[in-house]
């Protein structure tokens, strides 16, 4: 017979992963994927401006 303390232990750490994510989720800022792309658009198109004006 198992001893009375390790009878309801369970996945301890597992528990404590899914309760890490899950107050992770609700910090930060919340962006619209279009902006990131939109972002990201404008990066390269000013890289390639640059490289343009000022070829090394």
């Amino acid at each position: 017979m198992p001893p009375k303390s390790k009878k309801n232990q369970g996945f301890q750490s597992a528990a404590g992963l899914i309760r890490y994510f899950d107050s992770e989720s609700e910090k930060g800022p919340v962006l619209k994927p279009t902006y990131i792309v939109a972002a990201i658009v404008m990066t390269i198109a000013v890289v390639l401006i640059a490289g343009a004006i000022w070829p090394t």
